[in-house]
């Protein structure tokens, strides 16, 4: 009877790994990244990725994490009591034989140089499907130096930018340490001829590249966005 409970269990569980691994992808989540994440929660190992960042980034995710973390630690007791109570009732020394048994047939398998020649080339099939950048956090992808740095420039009236063109205040800009990415104007991205585009205010522009660089050309827009900000309690994106 407990191993049958335990056997129902453990599909139960399987079902709320699927079921959490759908309502994971309905936020735009890879598959694969939300299986190894949902997997990891509710087992409670504590495997540190940046894939984690993915889930403890977002609202949602992080609250379908916190049901998963709860419902691992309550599974956990759940299995190791049942598991206690079939080893101190049920189990016997032919079964703990046939359960060595098996353990040494996979290993004697694996060991033979056939099936590790053909688990490699899978492993290696397997390491193409990369993740791809959009499911990476920001850090990932553009913080590989520690001089990088991604700015989300709030544009006011008071800025030195307001009402120019980029180029117009920035000479040369094409040999320095730094890329506008896009100008963000209300819900509109601007990507084209942006360093020739008018600054309105109220644009946001998402410039990258190096810390000092990005300092010193931006200095007092930034001090002046810094301000603003803060009297509106407000808090600039930006990644340093």
């Amino acid at each position: 009877m407990n191993l049958f409970f335990l056997l129902i269990y453990f599909i139960i569980i399987t079902a709320v790994i699927e079921i959490f691994v759908i309502l994971f992808r309905l936020t735009d989540l890879k598959l694969e990244v939300s299986r190894f994440q949902v997997i990891s929660l509710m087992t409670g190992t504590g495997f540190t990725t940046g894939e984690s960042e993915l889930i403890l980034g977002h609202p949602v995710r992080r609250k379908l994490a916190t049901f998963l973390i709860l419902f691992g630690a309550f599974s956990l007791a759940v299995i190791i009591s049942s598991i206690s109570t079939i080893l101190s009732d049920d189990l016997q020394t032919k079964e703990i034989l046939y359960a060595a048994g098996a353990v040494l047939l996979v290993f004697a398998i694996l060991k033979l140089k056939i099936v590790q020649t053909k688990l490699t080339k899978l492993f290696k099939q397997d390491l193409k499907q990369n993740i791809e950048l959009g499911d990476l956090p920001i850090r990932d992808i553009f913080m590989s130096e520690k001089q990088d740095q991604l700015l989300n420039l709030h544009i006011y009236k008071e800025s030195s930018l307001f009402h120019k063109q980029i180029n117009q205040v920035i000479h040369d800009y094409e040999q320095l340490e730094f890329v506008v990415l896009f100008i963000l104007r209300g819900e509109l991205k601007l990507r084209k001829n942006i360093y020739h585009t008018k600054i309105h205010e109220g644009d946001q522009i998402l410039i990258f590249g190096e810390k000092d660089v990005i300092s010193k050309l931006f200095k007092n827009d930034i001090q002046i966005m810094e301000e603003k900000l803060k009297d509106s309690q407000h808090t600039p994106v930006s990644e340093h």
